[in-house]
């Protein structure tokens, strides 16, 4: 098999729909300064996660083999987590979120490659590589934590979205885009968040999707785990953000015990978030996750199901009571008195399956124009066909060669020549296809004989509804990649000659290479040419105070009159902290 990307034990088993989504780490676009916010970012987090972040974060960075000082390659990153089962790819922002939680199902991390610039230092509305590598990947190493996650993924992935959903994604993809580029014109990150804005005003009633997200959002992303009182960090979102893994810890913040309610409470990717969800323990999870999949369609079925399969637009399965399976984009229900299901109907290509594998001859080439059929029992017939022996079909007249009528409970009529019955490994029929078949609902006609061959599915009820197709193999194309493509920096040429000085200090500290001269030579250029930036003078200070070069007064200056902007006085002086810390200073 061919692929864009490294395989291993983990990513060989990914279907092939999921491929596409992976792109190849731009590692040579990150810059000097990338690599310089990833070090600081990381320093931070280590000095201030060791005191709030669950046990498993510190340890797991090493089981990991995510480095303090350099961005990780997937491929490094890989070799490691293949020792805890599970891997990492590297995708484009934020990819639809039933792929999201496929990937996840199959042991694999997606990781967002581009790296957060300096002005988002603290805090990112995009993903990036800091909040997937140094975030997630850690926490997975917990094996308890780990079986949580795949499962989320393996239910999330069966989530039904609603049609807005998708919008809602492309719209907080594209601010998220656009909030990170620094060459994004105002104008055109207002108007992405007034889109934003009034689609979370004018979502309606909350899908699966987005319930599940919302679970996923206020545990995987933003979860406290622990007692109200003391609670620590495990969520991502937190771990990799040094601005909210502080706030997160102030009374300003509400908290509250973790249950299913939070899957009706709903976020705001762009903004600090109000109030946290605490877990007294991982297993907890996994409970609550439980508790919200018995909501679901996939293991509720029934009417509500399919009405939820009709909403989302999007191709979808049921599941009969026989095993079989019907997938394809549904747009019709018909419903008894007692609301029950009688008769579905979908349009466009659909597929026939059974226990996930496509039947022989029912793909979507054979149903490229859509698929119905009926669904309970014969009117006034005890023993549903699922059920019937041989000798009760040949007694009831369903038999090949046979002209039959059967009508059922509700008013579903299906008259025509049985051709063939289409059976299971364990014989139970799941199949019956007519020639010459008339299907009505009273005076609606809903199959005529000019279509051609009817195949009837066989089964009492729908057991399950979910999102996505039964076989992946079935449909081509499975899964849309967004069109909003992440934006490449453009980089003025001041810019790229401060990367240039970011490389050159880089190089000084890890081959031991400075002297008094050159970093003062630096230190001269960044006051000429680049009074903005706080961090390469942080660098330069790190380096003289440990060679304790005469310079370390000017620079210490330097950055004391830099803290006059109050955007960088924080940052300035947690980086003077770090450095006393490790007892440099």
């Amino acid at each position: 098999m061919e692929t864009h990307f490294e395989l291993n034990d983990v990513t060989k088993k990914l279907p092939k729909h999921l491929h596409k989504f992976v792109v190849k780490q731009p590692y040579e676009e990150y810059t000097a300064q990338n690599q310089a916010v990833w070090r600081y970012v990381m320093r931070m987090n280590v000095d201030y996660l060791g005191k709030v972040a669950h046990e498993s974060y510190i340890e797991g960075l090493e089981k990991t083999g995510i480095s303090i000082d350099t961005i990780p390659k997937m491929e490094g990153m890989n070799r490691i987590l293949k020792d805890i089962g599970w891997a990492a790819v590297s995708v484009d922002g934020f990819i639809p979120p039933n792929a999201f939680m496929e990937f996840q199902a199959y042991n694999v991390l997606v990781i967002a490659s581009d790296m957060r610039t300096i002005n988002h230092i603290k805090y990112t509305p995009a993903p990036d590589i800091i909040h997937e590598a140094a975030g997630h990947a850690p926490i997975i190493a917990n094996p308890e934590y780990a079986e949580y996650l795949r499962r989320f993924g393996e239910i999330g992935a069966k989530a039904i979205s609603s049609a807005r959903d998708y919008e809602m994604y492309e719209a907080i993809r594209l601010l998220s885009i656009l909030k990170e580029n620094p060459n994004s014109s105002v104008k055109e990150i207002q108007e992405a968040q007034e889109q934003v804005e009034w689609l979370q005003n004018n979502m309606g009633d909350l899908s699966e999707m987005a319930q599940i997200r919302n679970l996923h959002w206020w545990t995987v992303e933003y979860g406290l785990i622990g007692s109200l009182e003391n609670p620590k960090i495990y969520g991502a979102g937190l771990l990799s953000s040094i601005g909210e893994s502080a706030w997160c810890m102030q009374d300003e913040v509400k908290k509250i015990p973790y249950t299913l309610q939070a899957s009706n409470v709903s976020f705001d990717i762009t903004k600090p978030q109000p109030q946290l969800f605490v877990t007294p323990d991982f297993a907890h999870l996994s409970l609550v996750l439980e508790q919200y999949a018995n909501t679901m369609g996939i293991r509720r079925g029934g009417l509500s199901g399919v009405r939820k399969l009709i909403d989302s637009k999007n191709l979808g399965t049921i599941e009969l009571t026989t095993g079989v399976q019907i997938s394809g984009v549904f747009s019709n229900v018909i419903s008894d008195e007692r609301d029950r299901p009688i008769y579905i109907q979908t349009n466009g290509g659909t597929a026939l399956a059974n226990r996930d594998k496509e039947l022989i001859g029912h793909g979507i080439e054979y149903h490229a124009e859509g698929y119905g059929s009926p669904i309970g029992k014969l009117k006034g017939i005890n023993i549903p066909i699922e059920n019937m022996s041989p000798r009760d079909l040949e007694a009831y007249g369903i038999y090949e060669g046979k002209k039959v009528t059967l009508e059922f409970e509700g008013g579903i009529k299906v008259e025509g020549e049985v051709i063939t019955g289409t059976r299971d490994l364990r014989g139970r029929i799941q199949l019956i296809s007519f020639k010459n078949c008339t299907v009505t609902h009273f005076e609606t006609l809903l199959f005529h004989p000019d279509w051609g061959i009817y195949d009837m599915a066989v089964g009492v009820e729908i057991v399950s509804a979910y999102a996505g197709p039964a076989d992946v193999t079935s449909f081509e194309n499975l899964g849309k990649v967004s069109e909003t493509k992440t934006h490449k920096i453009e980089y003025s040429e001041a810019d790229k000659e401060l990367y240039k000085l970011y490389e050159q200090v880089r190089q000084m500290r890890e081959e031991n290479g400075s002297t008094e001269d050159t970093l003062r030579v630096v230190f001269e250029k960044i006051k000429e040419a680049h009074k903005s930036d706080w961090l390469l003078a942080i660098e330069l200070y790190e380096l003289s105070v440990i060679n304790n070069y005469s310079v370390q007064h000017d620079i210490e200056r330097y950055l004391t009159t830099l803290k006059e902007n109050k955007d960088y006085k924080e940052l300035i002086e947690n980086g003077l902290y770090l450095l006393s810390k490790t007892e440099v200073i």
